[in-house]
């Protein structure tokens, strides 16, 4: 009807310029438009018994028609390349990966399709034969790589992954040879090969030809769940609990089950509520990290009624939990209950060796859980590498003038460089009391700490959480909100808050007291790697005393406490992986971070890894100093089989010192394809539009061999189109003299 209408394709009209072909300039165009209207609306204004109205409308259909004409004199004309016919090639590229088998279409099928065969029912043979009247069509499919196919009949077995950048890449290259004029892409978007990078797009523009792409497969599929991601800590220490990150892609609300496995023993499980209205859900989940070892943890969702594929529900993550515990370091100025408390709360905690010095006499320490007599005989270390080797530092009633003006120094380093932590405690001697404010480390503290002289001490004092810490593990009782708050208002109150100044910008305030005026009594911050807390108290210990033999809350916080502060603090050597599942892919990327007694990198060890996969033989891999070196090294593995792997990095130094740290991987095949099921329109829609092409459903593709046509890459020819002859044109004039005489007619004055 179009066509009819308007002689030539809809196409040549969207993709071509519009322009007048007579030699007459515009400008002559325009003024006889202006006399014909001053003609026109003379001739009318002497025929005033018609009123302003009908002379209005009158004159406006007498000089369209009258603009019209004179438009036509000045020969309208459309401007348009056009591609020779059978001059060009163009490439179509048939996505053939394992998504594309998934069958998304209607339960009750009587003839169920994959997406890749309605992708071919739709192109053969119409679609097809159409284009080949025009291009020599050559049919490519691809998915892990890219091949040629002599017909659509030859379709390949599914592949593992969709390298769409990739493909598009190969088929572009050969424009070089061959005049491309365009390629068609038929895919469901489900790109997760990761070559479709910003910086690839650009690339792929670069070469000027557009692409048309052809979105297959369903945009919602209200009976799927998909486990869109899971993020674990790659380490924890034994016998934490660790928050298990999770996002849930749904396309209607629903109500499921997620269960953690390690191995086939069920670890933790939650219900989850899916709100309607989000496609994307996130979800916390404590799990347990349990003895030393490596846990092989596998996180699976209970499917819904009528689900098809239930791959994409479970996800699989590794958990290292080391055999060596997190060193503390616990110095007191006296003897005194709290520190006896303290120490009882975590000297049964297996990932934690505490380590105590009290000052029983000015001259006279009293040591416990040293590695050796020969460890603190001076009490508090007396070098930054001494006090290195520890990973928190807990500061009770301690009078900040027992120490040199270079431990002091020490202290701030070890939380700026190091990264540990350091916890002050209220007392006799603590906080403003012992003159914390003065030394070097008051800059790192979270609080500005008041003038020792004429603070006040508070009494009988009830503790609360802050509002916004709630989600902190430190404070968390239970995993419940309400129910942790109503075990926090159920704890016996403290003998005495001290007061801790005026909070900095940085820091977080965990607990509170719940008097008219609440104050600040947990707060912490980061400061350069580490971070430094403040308890305002000296008497958790009620905690214990006037609670029930059989209540652990006074237990749990401190070994919570004990846990935020040590577990953050960085090892001497460590390595760490890019993630800890390799999904479908065999390059293992890795990283390792060496340094020395006082936390200096080193950038002149010799490292290597041994690895140990779960069904080949082990082999050696060097590891290489990073750009910029900083102590960090760098090395890419490959990893063959499916299966668990364990990389032991082994670090030889100049100075004989030998450096080790252990990570785990898992490499799975086979079920990448089976995520990001739903067809991803906005990554076809963004190819389109960059590379000049347009985006296609299966509907639409009988108006696919109209449009690619006009295009301005391969051989082309520039085509001038007149527009004055057009049926569309004899009708407008038509009807606007018609329109003309039906109101004389109606209106008596012929």
């Amino acid at each position: 009807m179009f066509e009819l209408l308007f002689t030539h394709p809809l196409w040549a009209w969207r993709t071509g310029t519009f322009a007048y072909a007579s030699a007459w300039p515009r400008w002559m165009l325009f003024a006889c438009i202006a006399v014909a209207a001053a003609v026109v609306i003379i001739t009318l204004s002497r025929r005033r018994m018609l009123g302003g109205a009908k002379l209005a409308l009158l004159a406006t259909l007498q000089i369209a028609l009258v603009s019209l004409l004179l438009c036509l004199v000045w020969r309208p004309v459309l401007h348009v390349e056009r591609v020779r016919d059978r001059e060009n090639v163009l490439a179509v590229a048939l996505d053939t990966s394992a998504s594309m088998a998934y069958d998304d279409g209607p339960t009750d099928a009587t003839r169920p399709q994959s997406r890749l065969q309605r992708a071919v029912a739709a192109l053969e043979p119409d679609t097809l034969a159409a284009l080949q009247k025009t291009f020599e069509v050559r049919l490519f499919s691809f998915a892990g790589r890219t091949e040629s196919l002599p017909t659509l009949a030859a379709v390949p077995p599914p592949g593992s992954q969709t390298h769409v950048g990739d493909a598009l890449l190969q088929l572009l290259q050969t424009a070089g040879s061959v005049p491309l004029a365009g390629i068609v892409l038929v895919s469901d978007g489900a790109e997760n090969g990761e070559t479709l990078s910003e910086e690839r797009l650009a690339e792929i523009a670069s070469y000027g030809v557009p692409i048309h792409t052809v979105g297959v497969g369903a945009e919602l599929i209200p009976q799927d769940l998909e486990l869109e991601q899971v993020r674990v800590p790659q380490l924890a220490p034994e016998g934490a609990t660790v928050t298990a990150s999770v996002q849930i892609r749904h396309d209607a609300a629903a109500t499921t089950r997620l269960r953690v496995y390690d191995g086939e023993r069920l670890l933790a499980a939650r219900e989850l509520s899916l709100p309607a209205g989000s496609d994307l859900t996130s979800y916390g989940i404590e799990v347990p990290a349990g003895d030393s070892g490596t846990h092989d943890l596998r996180f699976t969702l209970d499917p819904l009624e009528g689900e098809r594929d239930r791959i994409n529900n479970s996800r699989a993550e590794v958990l290292h939990v080391p055999a060596t515990r997190r060193r503390i370091l616990y110095i007191e100025g006296e003897p005194r209950w709290e520190y006896k408390f303290l120490r009882r709360a975590l000297e049964t905690e297996r990932s934690l060796w505490l380590t105590s010095v009290v000052r029983t006499t000015p001259n006279k320490y009293f040591r416990q859980g040293v590695s050796s007599g020969a460890e603190l005989p001076d009490g508090f270390p007396t070098s930054a590498a001494e006090l290195f080797a520890y990973d928190a530092v807990i500061v009770g009633s301690f009078d900040a003038a027992n120490l040199s003006v270079q431990q002091h120094q020490s202290l701030r380093q070890f939380v700026d460089k190091r990264g540990g932590s350091v916890l002050l405690l209220a007392g006799h001697n603590g906080l403003s009391a012992g003159g914390w404010e003065h030394v070097a480390l008051s800059q790192a503290l979270p609080t500005q700490l008041p003038p020792r002289q004429g603070q006040g001490v508070q009494r009988a004092t009830v503790v609360r959480p802050a509002i916004y810490a709630m989600e902190s593990p430190i404070i968390r009782f239970d995993g419940d909100q309400k129910r942790n708050l109503e075990l926090w208002r159920t704890l016996p109150a403290l003998a005495d808050s001290q007061p801790l100044g005026r909070l900095k910008p940085g820091a977080v305030v965990l607990l509170e007291t719940s008097a008219d005026r609440p104050a600040p009594l947990l707060v912490w911050q980061r400061f350069g790697q580490g971070a430094t807390y403040l308890l305002g108290t000296s008497t958790t210990l009620r905690w214990q005393m006037r609670a029930d033999p059989a209540d652990q809350r006074h237990e749990l916080f401190w070994r919570q406490l004990a846990h935020a502060l040590a577990d953050t603090a960085p090892a001497r050597a460590a390595l760490t992986s890019e993630r800890t599942v390799y999904e479908d892919e065999r390059q293992v990327r890795l990283e390792a971070q060496l340094r020395d007694a006082n936390f200096e990198p080193i950038n002149d060890a010799r490292v290597e890894l041994l690895v140990a996969p779960e069904r080949d033989a082990s082999y050696v891999v060097p590891m290489r100093l990073a750009d910029g070196g900083n102590g960090r090294y760098v090395a890419s593995l490959d990893a063959p089989s499916t299966g668990l792997y364990r990389i032991d990095m082994t670090a030889h130094t100049p100075t004989g010192e030998v450096e080790s740290a252990t990570t785990y991987v898992r490499r799975d095949d086979g079920a990448l394809e089976h995520y990001n099921l739903r067809q991803n329109r906005a990554v076809l829609e963004r190819i389109a539009a960059v590379t000049g092409g347009r985006y296609w459903t299966l509907d639409d593709l009988d108006q696919l061999a109209a449009a690619i046509p006009y295009s301005k890459a391969g051989i082309v020819e520039r085509q001038t189109l007149d527009l004055w002859n057009l049926p569309i044109v004899f009708l407008t004039l038509l009807a606007l003299k018609l329109a003309e005489w039906l109101l004389r007619l109606k209106w008596g004055r012929l």
